[in-house]
């Protein structure tokens, strides 16, 4: 098989998250990693075709253990949020003709029952303010499309869970969410009055038929997905790796369990609000709801990551006429004790000459700069790392000093 033809395959099952196209007017899922992210995976990958076990740590939407998998390496990888465990899997999985064919006829069937007007439609998710998401018209829909899908598929099949993907990326099309910005948000508080005319049914079978050509093409590799704390790798995985190619949450307050919630919600992951705030607490860089909260009130673990710029820039931002700067101090803090946990348990998963690839961002508060690949540098230097480089990848916005970068280092 051609390097292009596993590419070409691997852009189409990562096309699961494309959010807004502007080309074509229309929504997909919210893209959880930079755009440029697949290249610079596949360029790692393909440039490490020795290594037999490569692990990312950070899930995602599951990029690098497709990548590894449709390039015929074993990939593993691990999140601590559930959902994306489960997407991460369905994109991963292998899906036979037949399976392709029975997720074709259930989406015809699911939209019979719906036309018939024969089956109840599914309660709302508990979501705060659900009217500023959908229309009544759309809300009514989705609540029925819901039960239709599970009338017409048997629990955890794999034509449910196609579905349920084609399902999430319809919901995001008929919401009243906008994403020209870094995380999502409403679009213009007018259109909340006007009834959503257009044919639901004909996007959501639109959406199926674009999943299923996605899955239509299985990966050569072997992947594995796990659920699991990043901060206790050992405990998730087993077996060293060769090659670690991953990118964290940025220190940047993005809460991940917000963007995602929609689907969390509509899929049962989530049922009500503390248990997001819980899931982003112990989340690396989570902060939302109870977990904001909390950080006022943290304190530094004893074991925590000594650096004096770390320091100097908590010091910074904590200033008294910084408003909330002791909160985002102990924000910044707390996640680089974080990653701290993280690169200590790492050392153990790891085999001899291992090399990892980090794809990180710098972020400013208060105008004080955050110098996070500097700081991964002193946290893998202190742990016996070597070879450590900081290569920039590209600028994050307009702003000349937040950068991207891929943070190499190699186990001894």
């Amino acid at each position: 098989m051609s390097v292009l033809l596993k590419r070409e395959q691997l852009r189409q099952r990562s096309d699961y998250t494309y959010k807004f196209n502007e080309k074509t007017g229309r929504h997909g899922w919210l893209r959880l990693t930079p755009a440029y992210s697949l290249k610079v995976v596949e360029e790692l990958i393909t440039g490490h075709r020795q290594a037999k076990r490569i692990f990312d740590p950070f899930c995602g939407t599951g990029t690098t253990v497709l990548s590894a998998a449709y390039h015929g390496h074993e990939g593993v990888t691990t999140d601590i949020n559930p959902f994306l465990v489960w997407f991460a899997q369905a994109k991963t999985a292998h899906y036979t003709s037949n399976q392709i064919s029975a997720t074709q006829e259930a989406c015809s069937s699911a939209l019979d029952l719906i036309r018939c007007n024969s089956i109840e439609p599914a309660s709302p998710p508990p979501i705060h303010n659900i009217e500023r998401w959908w229309s009544p018209k759309s809300l009514n829909f989705l609540q029925f499309l819901r039960t239709a899908i599970s009338v017409v598929t048997k629990e955890y099949s794999a034509e449910r869970t196609l579905l349920q993907i084609a399902f999430c990326r319809t919901l995001i099309e008929l919401s009243n969410v906008a994403f020209n910005h870094q995380s999502m948000s409403f679009k213009n508080e007018k259109q909340l009055n006007i009834d959503f005319d257009a044919d639901m049914a004909g996007i959501f079978s639109e959406n199926v038929r674009f999943i299923l050509s996605g899955a239509s093409e299985n990966p050569i590799g072997k992947s594995y997905v796990v659920l699991g704390d990043s901060k206790n790798a050992t405990e998730a995985t087993k077996g060293l790796f060769d090659l670690i190619v991953t990118s964290p949450p940025y220190v940047n307050r993005m809460s991940y369990i917000r963007e995602l919630r929609p689907y969390m919600y509509w899929l049962g992951f989530l049922v009500n609000g503390r248990d997001a705030g819980e899931l982003d607490w112990t989340a690396i860089g989570g902060t939302w709801g109870i977990a904001t909260s909390r950080l006022a009130d943290w304190k530094r673990p004893t074991d925590c990551f000594e650096s004096q710029h770390l320091s100097n820039a908590l010091d910074q931002i904590a200033h008294l006429d910084n408003m909330n700067g002791t909160v985002l101090a102990n924000y910044v803090a707390k996640y680089f004790d974080d990653m701290w946990s993280h690169f200590r348990c790492l050392t153990s998963v790891l085999a001899h000459g291992a090399e990892l690839h980090y794809i990180v961002g710098n972020s400013t508060f208060y105008g004080t700069l955050v110098p996070t690949e500097l700081l991964y540098a002193e946290m893998l230097t202190n742990l016996g790392f070597n070879k450590i480089e900081c290569h920039p990848i590209r600028k994050r916005n307009s702003k000349k000093e937040l950068i991207e970068f891929d943070v190499i280092a190699q186990w001894k």
